[in-house]
């Protein structure tokens, strides 16, 4: 790979896991508002689903961006956006729904090329 290409990988990371990151971020600021989100999505122990939510969304946002566990860190995000997809955004009649439901699989998609080509050179899984 061109030298010049090596930061392509980690800035991809980046731009994926911002996303998660905030709204990671945005669950702890306002976790019972969060919690009461989730009860409204009849989200069985919706407190523990929040601070999973939580965990795989900040924690795991911010390993994708060190490019640490790349790989499983990915795949957990990927399968958290299917699961979020189905339970969250599942109102098709709702063209806003529809789009995020459409967004969650994009993101997840992103997130499987990152489980099978890895994190790239500028990373903690790759350092020298």
């Amino acid at each position: 790979m061109s030298e010049s290409l090596r930061f392509l990988p980690l800035i991809g990371r980046i731009l994926i896991a911002l996303i998660f990151v905030m709204s990671g971020f945005g669950k702890i600021q306002g976790f019972q508002e969060s919690v009461a989100y989730a009860a409204s999505k009849s989200l069985p122990l919706p407190a523990i689903g929040v601070a999973i939510a939580i965990a795989i969304e900040f924690v795991g946002g911010l390993l994708l961006i060190a490019g640490y566990k790349t790989r499983w860190v990915a795949a957990a995000i990927a399968l958290f956006c299917v699961v979020a997809a189905v339970f969250f955004h599942n109102d098709f009649k709702d063209t806003n729904e529809w789009i995020n439901f459409m967004k969650n699989l994009a993101i997840a998609g992103g997130l499987l090329q990152i489980v099978y080509f890895g994190a790239g050179p500028m990373s903690v899984d790759n350092r020298k």
